[in-house]
């Protein structure tokens, strides 16, 4: 016998006999659906109150062939979305997720990142939000298969700028026609190139010349937003473009080797951007192996302001991307699909732009720009840098070594 009896639940059987009224017409009376009338619909909800009748989502769901479920899915591997990195990223979208579905009548499930098994095919749910999808995902592929309506977590390509509606034509939000991943309808914009340009700006703004950039061999929409403002700061300051890629399947160690060759063949080098934070602290791990000093003779910098950063020693500097609105806005956008809206393409921007904060105990640091060069406001849900120790210094001019 179980330590937990379980209490009678009120069922429609119970409201209909109480009512004197069959079950359908409690079903129809208490969903608006049917035509009864309003005096029998006024004593049903009445007797429904008055007994706390509380209707079965299980029953709902059958007879509405939905599972008010949603999920928050993503194809990154394990090697980099795992350990201290799942603990942060995954998890913060998935609770803004999470809180947003329960208030729009949803149910929000998390299906980690795993090369066993196919998470669509186990399941039963309305809906998926995907995150930062590569190009020809197979989580993408599987909820086309199984007509699934998906939003991803992404955002626009550098070439869907020309498309882009004004803030006066979308209100709060801009929207476009194209985007990068899996080519879903809808997107919500996770600031790729906005985030890659603050690092950027603050690196060689701490004093950088030659900035590296180490990214995986991957077509995500941050890897390849990371590509180009690198290549287009790059030309813009006249320094030397030094690419390091590795797989995201090796995760921090195939990172480290990366890193380690990158700064052996240039030993100028004295900053490095890495946009996963797993790639960050491989690349942290490959300057103390070259006696460098992170933080004073190598700036390092990565995107994700989460426990992997916090965690590393130094700590990194990294941005908060403002996953609580971005998460929200997700499911409301994939609400609003599954509702039926399915009236444009649209990929949306929140409005926001960035601004510079220092974090444990440092000294504030002024306002960063964003790519037009106007200054952030606070409070933004835009990027925002928070700097660590891992950037606090500033490199020494090397060619003034050996004068």
């Amino acid at each position: 016998m179980s330590d937990f009896p379980r209490a009678h639940r009120v069922t429609i059987a119970d409201v209909a006999r109480e009512a004197g009224v069959s079950r359908t017409t409690v079903s129809h009376a208490l969903s608006g659906q049917g035509k009864v009338n309003a005096a029998t619909r006024a004593k049903v909800k009445e007797v429904a109150e008055r007994l706390n009748y509380r209707p079965s989502a299980r029953a709902r769901s059958l007879r509405s062939g939905k599972s008010q479920t949603l999920a928050l899915l993503s194809s990154m591997p394990a090697a980099v979305s795992a350990g201290p990195s799942q603990l942060g990223f995954f998890t913060e979208l998935a609770m803004g997720c999470a809180r947003t579905a329960l208030l729009e009548g949803y149910v929000f499930v998390l299906a980690p990142p795993t090369e066993a098994a196919d998470p669509v095919d186990l399941l039963d749910i309305d809906g998926a939000i995907l995150l930062e999808p590569t190009v020809d995902d197979p989580l993408a592929e599987a909820l086309r298969d199984r007509g699934i309506p998906y939003v991803t977590i992404d955002g626009p390509s550098s070439r869907a700028g020309d498309d882009a509606l004004t803030s006066d034509e979308a209100g709060p939000a801009r929207a476009s026609t194209a985007s990068t991943g899996a080519a879903s309808k809808w997107s919500i914009d996770l600031h790729h190139r906005a985030t890659a340009q603050l690092l950027l700006n603050h690196l060689l703004g701490e004093g950088a010349t030659q900035p590296a950039l180490l990214v995986s061999r991957s077509l995500r929409g941050a890897q390849i937003a990371a590509r180009e403002v690198y290549a287009e700061t790059a030309a813009a300051r006249g320094f030397t473009q030094l690419i390091a890629e590795a797989d995201e399947t090796s995760g921090e160690d195939g990172a480290f080797a990366a890193a380690e060759e990158l700064l052996a063949a240039h030993p100028d080098i004295d900053a490095v951007l890495a946009p996963i934070d797993t790639f960050a602290t491989g690349a942290v791990r490959a300057a103390q192996e070259f006696g460098r000093t992170v933080g004073e003779d190598l700036l390092i910098a990565t995107r994700y302001d989460g426990l992997r950063a916090r965690t590393s020693h130094p700590p990194l500097t990294a941005v908060d991307l403002g996953l609580e609105a971005i998460s929200g806005a997700a499911v409301e956008m994939l609400v609003t699909v599954l509702d039926g809206d399915h009236s444009s393409n649209a990929t949306v921007v929140l409005d926001g732009s960035t601004e510079s904060v220092a974090r444990d105990g440092g000294d504030a640091k002024p306002a960063a720009t964003d790519e037009s060069g106007s200054a952030a406001s606070a409070g933004s849900s835009g990027p925002v840098l928070v700097v660590r120790e891992s950037t606090a210094g500033h490199p020494p001019d090397r060619s003034k070594d050996g004068a």
